[in-house]
């Protein structure tokens, strides 16, 4: 299934995709009864956007080159797309050039052993009592704090390839355990490596993880087929940890500079809250003694998340050398 985010006309499947789930009436069209398949028509779509109903054929086709940022946009309204759907749009009809694709993989090639930045790796060292992560769009996870690696995975002793959050929560066995909202933790992860796939359909590390998990999970599938993207911003996320509980911590994500879709994610709990004492627990020292040899068998019995033996005071921020989670 390597080939399943670069098919020929992926700006068509998604065009599809978008007017199956919007109904005349919130196009504001008036109704017309009962209907063989949900959502707008083409000739529908045409009329709200102002295009001939033979352009927008083509456009579905795959037969419409670049087509303008005025009809991006009126596409945009009329099958009712939010900011991340818009971007994700443009992206899919606007693909990279085949001298950008090959300028890109030269580029990653190069890039492949670097490590992140010296001032990075103080930002994640200068949160003690609150989990950090500096992840990129596929979701692999190049950078972590203690505190992180004791709620989230842990990061310090899995091998590079598996510190990917997308193979954590589909191919993980305990991973609905460890998230109990697991349901849209795993529609979210699809929408982040949908958003990727817009950006860089030729990624061949993004192609090799999509198939894996296409293979690896029923859910990951149906998820990817339903063409849903997202953007990771801010919100609310529930962790269950074998130490502590159910943990509910606020997170916000800020975009890392100089870096392509490097993104700098914490984790905050409101203070005073059951959620504090709980993180406070994890980075206390006296919860982290030095790891004795069982700690690395519980640490995979515990539905794939750190033991908190885990050192409290180290700070662990390693490049992902082998950065294919597939």
């Amino acid at each position: 299934m390597a080939d399943s985010i670069m098919t020929p006309n992926r700006l068509g499947d998604y065009l599809r995709a978008r007017r199956a789930l919007v109904s005349p009436e919130d196009a504001g069209l008036p109704p017309t009864g009962r209907r063989r398949v949900p959502g707008l028509r083409r000739e529908e779509v045409a009329e709200l956007v102002g295009l001939s109903t033979d352009y927008y054929v083509r456009l579905e086709q795959g037969r419409a080159d670049r087509p303008s940022d005025e009809v991006l946009d009126a596409l945009g309204r009329a099958l009712l797309l939010g900011p991340a759907e818009r971007a994700h749009l443009r992206d899919l009809a606007r693909p990279p050039r085949r001298a950008a694709v090959r300028a890109r993989k030269e580029a990653g090639r190069r890039s492949a052993e670097e490590t992140l930045r010296p001032a990075l790796r103080l930002v994640v060292e200068a949160m003690p009592l609150t989990p950090a992560v500096i992840m990129n769009d596929r979701n692999d996870v190049l950078a972590w704090n203690a505190l992180a690696a004791a709620l989230l995975a842990d990061f310090p002793r899995l091998p590079p390839r598996e510190r990917n959050m997308a193979r954590r929560i589909f191919l993980d066995p305990h991973a609905r355990a460890v998230h109990p909202d697991w349901d849209e933790a795993a529609r979210t992860t699809v929408g982040i490596l949908r958003m990727a796939a817009g950006r860089r359909p030729h990624d061949p590390e993004l192609v090799r993880l999509v198939g894996e998990l296409s293979l690896g999970s029923a859910e990951f599938r149906t998820l990817w087929a339903s063409h849903h993207v997202h953007e990771k911003s801010h919100g609310a996320k529930r962790f269950h940890h074998p130490a502590v509980g159910e943990v509910e911590l606020g997170y916000e994500t800020f975009q890392v500079p100089g870096a392509d879709h490097h993104l700098l994610v914490v984790y905050t709990a409101a203070p005073g809250s059951s959620a504090e004492r709980a993180l406070r627990r994890l980075a206390a020292p006296a919860a982290a003694p030095a790891a004795a040899p069982a700690a690395a068998a519980t640490a995979g019995a515990t539905a794939g998340t750190a033991s908190v033996t885990e050192p409290a005071s180290v700070t662990a921020v390693a490049p992902v050398t082998d950065a294919n989670p597939a």
